[in-house]
């Protein structure tokens, strides 16, 4: 099953980031995730990405908010795959922290819809294991 339906790819409007992306460390960083967990999807959105609008952040309030997904994801507590996930990143070779969210398929399908967050990072940030 998909991890985006159809519809998604046709209203996912471009991303106009605020931070010039790492696409070399995001490459490493997922090589690292995909060391320890075997990689079904991945998006990345935040503030650091796609910004809020005409307000203006402090500089700890830009993130990237991380959406992995992972059925091997499923004999691991959900805190320590954050925390795993988290001490991967590496925020200065990516110009901002992350807030990450690890996700087995069955749990991704209803956080999805649930946590804004994990709604944003899907439809309007980008799809990592395309875009990388």
């Amino acid at each position: 099953m998909p991890l985006r339906t159809r519809a998604s790819w046709v209203d996912n409007p471009p991303v106009q980031g605020t931070l010039a992306l790492n696409r070399s460390e995001l490459r490493r960083y997922l090589g690292r995730v995909g060391d320890r967990w075997q990689l079904d999807g991945a998006f990345l959105g935040g503030t650091a990405l796609n910004g809020v609008g005409d307000r203006a952040l402090a500089a700890e309030a830009v993130t990237f908010t991380l959406v992995l997904v992972a059925d091997s994801f499923d004999s691991v507590p959900w805190l320590e795959r954050v925390r795993v996930a988290a001490s991967l990143w590496d925020a200065g070779e990516m110009g901002a922290g992350v807030e990450a969210h690890c996700y087995t398929r069955a749990e991704f399908d209803r956080k999805r819809d649930s946590v804004q967050a994990v709604r944003d990072a899907v439809w309007h940030g980008l799809d990592l294991l395309v875009f990388i």
